[in-house]
């Protein structure tokens, strides 16, 4: 019989290591087996379990939602061709405030393991001790955080490490000043969204929906990095170390993956399950997650695209005017960008 509930214990489970992964003089969580394969954290049972939970929902006669990068509608801005001029001018700064601000805002993500989930069993009528919904105060959350910002008790970094790592590969430690970072990615929401639930569990069910999808739109930027890092023609004086530092970004995007995985499980369940709404009706998840979901995907895929693209250009143009022949510049770096992205 296939398992379905688990401890935290288990779910913090990690593989044996060899030895440990350090970088960049940084101490990071994982590690490597004898093999010298990279393992990420605390999957060596989880991952089983969010498998196994996506396949008894798969049995129950519900799909998961799609949580892959089709659901982005801008490219990157810059686009690659223009983070290259802009790197091939010297003017690295874009690239190195893009992973600054990653990674601290991969160390705010530290707060889910502080995070104290409302129960939902108390207003869901199917039993979910079996599911990933059930586990999100028993290991889910905590192990989240704990991958996005470390542990200090044990002294390892998580993710906001691991991009300061791939930041001074790229460029050294200090070599711009550590830009100004946006308070939240999420969408800010006005008054109740889903009144069908109580304001706890929307407020949380809010949270996850909106960091799924900030996962889905890293996952295009570690295709972007990699690409960028990679490519021959560039940090030609630490070429060795640019090719590291895609190596580190594609362990930081094998970390990930569970994250994407059990957040669109726990999507997909609440969707099939059935509710008692606080008036008493019996109603199936979906009737009021679907357009809040739907509502969510386009103002990260084009609304906050969209306004982080103004704000990106209009720095890039000051950096651009500031240097001789600017507005030549500028305006080969405006011929760069692709059509369909503008």
């Amino acid at each position: 019989m296939t398992q379905l509930v688990y401890s935290e214990a288990e779910l913090f489970a990690e593989h044996v290591y060899a030895r440990p992964q350090i970088e960049a003089g940084y101490r990071l969580h994982g590690g490597f087996d004898r093999e010298g394969r990279y393992q990420s954290p605390r999957t060596l049972i989880r991952w089983p379990a969010v498998r196994a939970w996506q396949a008894e929902l798969e049995r129950r006669g519900f799909p998961l939602i799609d949580a892959s990068t089709r659901l982005l509608q801008r490219g990157s801005y810059p686009s690659f061709e223009q983070q290259k001029m802009l790197l091939e001018l010297g003017l690295g700064q874009t690239l190195w405030n893009a992973l600054n601000i990653t990674g601290i805002i991969e160390a705010r993500g530290r707060s889910l393991a502080e995070s104290i989930a409302p129960e939902f069993q108390t207003i869901v009528q199917d039993d979910i001790a079996a599911t990933a919904t059930g586990h999100l105060g028993k290991g889910l959350l905590k192990s989240h955080g704990f991958d996005e910002g470390g542990r200090t008790d044990k002294g390892e970094g998580g993710h906001d490490t691991m991009w300061f790592a791939v930041r001074d590969l790229l460029f050294g430690k200090d070599a711009y000043p550590v830009p100004a970072v946006p308070e939240s990615l999420a969408r800010p929401e006005l008054g109740r969204l889903m009144p069908q639930i109580p304001p706890a569990h929307e407020q949380l069910l809010l949270m996850l929906m909106n960091v799924l999808m900030i996962e889905v739109r890293a996952e295009a930027f570690f295709s972007f990095c990699i690409r960028l890092m990679r490519a021959s023609e560039l940090f030609s004086d630490r070429r060795e170390d640019a090719e590291h530092a895609a190596i580190l970004v594609e362990r930081i995007r094998q970390d990930e993956a569970i994250h994407v995985a059990y957040l669109q499980t726990v999507v997909s369940e609440l969707r099939s399950f059935s509710f008692r709404g606080v008036d008493g009706d019996r109603l199936r998840g979906e009737r009021f997650i679907d357009p809040i979901w739907s509502g969510l995907v386009h103002w990260h895929a084009v609304t906050r695209a969209d306004h982080a693209r103004a704000q990106a250009r209009a720095a890039i143009e000051t950096r651009l005017l500031a240097t001789p022949d600017g507005a030549r510049r500028l305006a080969a770096f405006d011929a760069l960008e692709p059509r369909e992205a503008a």
